[in-house]
């Protein structure tokens, strides 16, 4: 059970907010080259290819154990967003790629019943690219137009409206943009002077423009030939850049779209932070089935689960508790999203996310954090002065001194 959001919040914050002459189900994307081929054939049926492979080496050490896509945002892994955002876009046949999580993805999401979707697994032994991904795929798309959604990407209101002007104009790929401080983590497009998409290039070291790729393409089946056609980058990856690159330079028709609401890639603990924040301020309040006592104090959006005992403690919203967790003696603060099975006792924690199954006792205070599967946080001796460490590969700490 997953907590209910207040959707008509997350959709006045949503992709073209912003910008109140752009609107999601109006969109008026700029056109690359308007050139149509001949060969154009009338809208059909359209899929989903979710990419859920990768390292998520940004999220170390969370993602030695565990998928990237499956971490929790809101106490709901942030891949499901995906998936949900994609159903409701009328789409129904959605392909995923795995990796070296597979089974943990499978076991997650499952046939896909509970999302309203058919899920069909397409693993890829190794990361060699998202135009490799689509390359992989050809089978299982076929001839139909499709979404290539990343799932560790994170759009606040959908893409139903994207997905309605695609299927009305067609062309033969639609890049969603936005501006960001560094494009050089990204795939960046530089457009010309009248908008059009002039050129495309992924993570450069030197960006031509701020404009960096949403992680949500639209491609009729045209893309097949393109992907077929391109060469390893430098990184030894197929760069889906290059294939809309190609199609540029073969006068396809390739639009873009800029979004200036929110969207972010929830690969690293900052941005995974914030979205968690995004999505608990949209949270419905709730205690029913929870045991809470009369020295508890609950201010603001709180949600706590069935199952969930909070007993001498303060919670301040938005914040959310899961099911059969403890809160005991403790300070929980705004934007904290503890998992299920949690136990928080003698500590203060706040703007922060707990996965399933962890325990933090005794501890003063813990701020800006995100705590994995099973983590036990204590407070060291007090005397000598000393921290006391068990770090795995590739962590990362922060002690004040």
């Amino acid at each position: 059970m997953y907590p209910s959001v207040n959707r008509a919040h997350l959709d006045s914050v949503g992709p073209f907010a912003a910008d109140r002459t752009v609107n999601l189900s109006k969109i008026a994307p700029k056109v690359a080259v308007a050139t149509r081929p001949e060969s154009h054939h009338r809208a059909g049926k359209m899929k989903a290819l979710v990419l859920s492979g990768g390292a998520g080496t940004r999220l170390r050490p969370i993602t030695h154990t565990s998928a990237k896509q499956l971490v929790p945002v809101a106490n709901k892994p942030v891949l499901f967003y995906g998936l949900e955002a994609i159903a409701e876009a009328g789409i129904t046949e959605v392909g995923i790629i795995v990796g070296d999580t597979a089974a943990e993805i499978r076991a997650a999401v499952g046939d896909g019943s509970r999302f309203g979707i058919e899920v069909t697994y397409i693993p890829q032994d190794e990361p060699l690219g998202l135009a490799h991904a689509v390359l992989i795929a050809r089978r299982f798309l076929g001839d139909d137009d499709f979404v290539m959604y990343l799932g560790d990407n994170f759009i606040v209101g959908g893409i139903a409206g994207l997905v309605e002007e695609f299927r009305a104009d067609r062309p033969d790929a639609q890049i969603l943009l936005t501006r960001v401080p560094d494009p050089s983590a990204f795939g960046v497009a530089e457009l010309d002077g009248d908008g059009r998409v002039a050129a495309l290039e992924e993570k450069p070291k030197e960006p031509k423009s701020d404009l960096a790729l949403v992680g949500v393409y639209l491609f009729t089946s045209v893309v097949h030939e393109a992907v077929r056609s391109i060469a390893p980058s430098w990184r030894g990856e197929l760069e889906i850049t290059h294939a809309i690159q190609w199609l540029i330079d073969q006068r396809r028709d390739v639009r873009s779209t800029t979004i200036r609401g929110y969207w972010k890639d929830t690969g690293n603990v900052t941005d995974m932070l914030e979205v968690n924040r995004t999505v608990l301020e949209t949270v419905e309040p709730s205690v029913e089935g929870a045991d809470v006592d009369d020295e508890s104090e609950i201010i603001g959006r709180v949600r706590i689960e069935a199952g969930a005992k909070v007993s001498g403690s303060r919670i301040v919203g938005p914040a959310i508790i899961g099911a059969r967790s403890v809160i005991s003696g403790a300070y929980v603060g705004p934007f904290t999203s503890v998992s299920e099975d949690c136990r928080i006792e003698d500590s203060e924690i706040e703007y922060s996310i707990v996965l399933r199954g962890a325990s933090i006792d005794g501890v003063r205070r813990v701020e800006a954090s995100l705590i994995g599967h099973d983590v036990e946080v204590t407070p060291a001796p007090r005397s000598p002065s000393a921290h006391r460490l068990v770090l795995g590969d590739h962590s990362k700490v922060q002690i004040s001194s």
